[in-house]
């Protein structure tokens, strides 16, 4: 990550919450964190002046040539869906991608990467509001309605605002780990870690106690993830049926409580194997409720994408300490 270069896009009558998500989590210098963090520039899409919502007036100091030199591209809610973008800027985009950069989009930011083509046979997210139009126009793409952000390696997209927030979270711990992850989010005062699979609105509000039955047992599992939990035994600790378990956990995250139980479980071996002392991998299942190294390699692989020992090895502290020496 030395020297990574991160660029966002500015264009006339730019999103300013979502522009400035990206500006916050990128442009700011964090020597506290001990790691290579990130190069930050801005650069417009055409000629100014750039109106931004609000009644702001943005002065981006680079072109679209900068483009030509970032590591990761991050595009912001583009200003109309119905509007195509630029020829300059989507050849541009394709260039980027050609050469690997890592291509990003918040909101409706996802219709200049459809609209360049370069997210042809990709699943990809987009603010609720814009998901039926997104899938229609471009029916090569696997859209996915309700989540917060998805993954594709190369391209991320994600939903509306605040979802972005958790796509640029969930990229610096793809970066520099969990643990870097947490104190930017404690920074920011915002949530560590939302998994880009919740869903992106509640569709109902729950009532009250059962919200808060639901609340403090997923806190309980977090403090206790190697029993061995069930529907049945969750469902009996927060004195519901296990049928209206179900119902309150798709309603609040997207997920079933299993999938939700193993995302949290991969969550916490992230931790073990960042940690300073380094526990066996079979520990590590262990501790973090897989019960095996099997189950826990194929769980952390479908996740986070890479094999526990790799993840070990990139974002462990003796890695750190190796790489510093």
């Amino acid at each position: 990550m030395r020297n990574h270069l991160v660029v966002a896009l500015a264009y006339d009558r730019l999103c300013t919450f979502e522009f400035g998500c990206v500006t916050e989590l990128f442009a700011l210098e964090r020597p506290e964190l001990g790691v290579d963090w990130y190069r930050f520039a801005v650069c417009a899409s055409e000629p100014g002046p750039i109106r931004a919502a609000g009644g702001i007036t943005v002065a981006a100091p680079y072109t679209l040539r900068l483009l030509d030199r970032a590591d990761t591209i991050v595009i912001p809610g583009w200003r109309d869906t119905d509007e195509l973008p630029p020829e300059p800027l989507l050849k541009k985009i394709r260039a980027a991608y050609e050469r690997g950069a890592r291509l990003c989009s918040i909101c409706s930011g996802v219709f200049v990467l459809a609209a360049a083509g370069v997210l042809d046979g990709k699943t990809v997210t987009t603010h609720w509001r814009y998901a039926d139009k997104l899938q229609q126009r471009y029916p090569h793409l696997r859209v996915q309605p309700d989540a917060l952000y998805v993954d594709e390696g190369q391209i991320i997209t994600s939903a509306g605002s605040a979802a972005g927030l958790d796509m640029l979270l969930h990229l610096v711990r793809r970066d520099h780990g969990s643990a870097i992850a947490n104190r930017v989010a404690q920074r920011l005062v915002v949530p560590p870690h939302r998994e880009g699979g919740q869903a992106q609105f509640v569709p109902r509000p729950m009532p009250q106690d059962e919200g808060g039955r639901l609340a403090k047992l997923m806190d309980w599992v977090r403090r206790h993830p190697a029993l061995p939990h069930t529907l049945r035994s969750l469902a009996e600790r927060a004195a519901m049926s296990p049928r209206t378990l179900q119902r309150q956990f798709h309603d609040a995250t997207g997920m079933a409580p299993y999938e939700w139980l193993v995302r949290e479980r991969v969550a916490i071996a992230r931790e073990l194997l960042e940690a300073p002392t380094p526990l066996p991998i079979a520990r590590v299942a262990e501790l973090a409720g897989f019960g095996s190294e099997e189950s826990l390699r194929r769980h952390f692989r479908r996740i986070a994408l890479t094999s526990p020992g790799a993840y070990r090895k990139k974002f462990g502290v003796q890695a750190e300490v190796q790489a510093l020496g």
